[in-house]
């Protein structure tokens, strides 16, 4: 099944995310940032801790099905005697839900600037590679 892959996901997350039915994650890395454009409430994702450049065939992961979606802008301002800056940023919060784990069978996309996708099977728990 094609799912759309947010990568380099910090190890201890994954972990944290199967151990509990639902946790929101703050996306800000780029790549992922543009993953997460693509999703809505109901989608399923898969979560890697693999970066984005070693995501290869055989790649294992986390599906997780999206609850709740919310991209924010994020302003900031600083300012003394001589110049007035303003910056911004965005970031998208997730809200997820484990389903299963998952090897990546394909990689279809991964281009810089566009979502990651993949297809990617359910694997089970006694399952060898």
């Amino acid at each position: 099944m094609e799912y759309i892959a947010l990568t380099g996901i910090a190890d201890s997350v994954i972990e944290i995310l199967k151990k509990h039915e639902l946790r929101t994650l703050e996306i800000r890395n780029p790549q992922n940032f543009f993953g997460v454009l693509g999703l809505n409430a109901g989608d399923n994702v898969l979560l890697t801790s693999t970066s984005l450049q070693d995501l290869t065939d055989g790649t294992s992961g986390l599906i997780a099905k999206v609850i709740q979606k919310q991209v924010s802008v994020h302003s900031f301002v600083s300012s003394n005697d001589l110049y007035i800056e303003e910056r911004e940023s965005l970031s998208a919060r997730i809200q997820l839900e484990c389903r299963h784990m998952a090897r990546v069978k394909n990689v279809i996309s991964n281009e810089i600037g566009k979502a990651v996708r993949v297809d990617a099977r359910e694997i089970s728990c006694y399952e060898a590679r």
